[in-house]
């Protein structure tokens, strides 16, 4: 099984380079973000022609969160939130979706940016991000052989080497003690970012702006988080650069892991 995470930033703009990376790639279960429709406006007939079904938790133009998956899989035990997952303005927004597939828990991930450290934004994150790790947590703890992976864009870069410059982020978001103290939440539960022991340097995501992609001013705020049991049936990992490259790209890079 191959399973990847994309911010595909407006899946209604991008539907042919995801479509087309998809038929190349040979991806089993893709979790998608950030794609900024409702589930009546999503393209459902190209990933249908590739042979995909769909799972869609979208509300507006902003955020949403998607799984495509081929259709041999069984999949069951939907949820379009997790436990305890706050509201920003009375408004519990698109960021999260979980299903089974196959047995194995995945959840479609869009944490949210948090904009600015004196932000209300970057309070509902942090708040956002432990309530996650608390639910991950419990369920772990009911079921230690639970094979489960937190897939997306986390918005957080851990390591210092993670963004291109880290003096150029002093004082904003992504990089701040407290957002790296709640990813570092998730490893101390026992889930294993399964990708950097293959790939220890490299980005996820380059800004529009600026040439940062040519200049490779990135940074790595993708991830796949996987459970002690579903870490140690990983072989292979890749972050796809060069699907920054070219027509109407996404921001962000897929980011895959195969399952034995």
């Amino acid at each position: 099984m191959r399973i990847a995470t994309w911010n595909v930033n407006s899946i209604r703009a991008r539907v042919a380079r995801v479509t087309d990376y998809l038929s190349r790639a040979d991806i089993d279960i893709l979790a998608m973000q950030e794609i900024k429709c409702k589930p009546e406006q999503f393209p459902r007939a190209e990933f249908e022609a590739l042979g995909y079904e769909l799972i869609i938790h979208g509300l507006n133009q902003w955020n949403g969160v998607a799984f495509a998956y081929k259709k041999h899989i069984q999949v069951s035990d939907i949820e379009y939130e997790f436990s305890q997952m706050p509201a920003f303005n009375d408004v519990f927004e698109a960021r999260a979706l979980g299903a089974t597939f196959d047995g194995v828990r995945l959840w479609s991930l869009y944490v949210p940016n948090g904009r600015e450290l004196d932000h209300p934004h970057y309070t509902y994150k942090l708040e956002w991000l432990h309530n996650l790790a608390a639910t991950t947590a419990e369920q772990l703890e009911a079921d230690p052989d639970l094979q489960m992976a937190l897939m997306g864009d986390f918005n957080i870069a851990p390591l210092d080497t993670d963004v291109w410059d880290i003096a150029e982020f002093a004082g904003s978001t992504h990089v701040s003690e407290d957002e790296r103290m709640a990813f570092e939440a998730f490893e101390q539960i026992g889930l294993t970012d399964v990708v950097r022991p293959d790939h220890p340097e490299g980005y996820t995501y380059w800004d529009y702006k600026q040439l940062r992609f040519p200049k490779n001013e990135g940074m790595r705020i993708d991830f796949i988080l996987a459970s002690e049991t579903l870490a140690e049936r990983v072989s292979e990992t890749e972050m796809v650069r060069a699907e920054r490259k070219g027509d109407l790209p996404s921001d962000h890079v897929p980011v895959v892991a195969s399952i034995s």
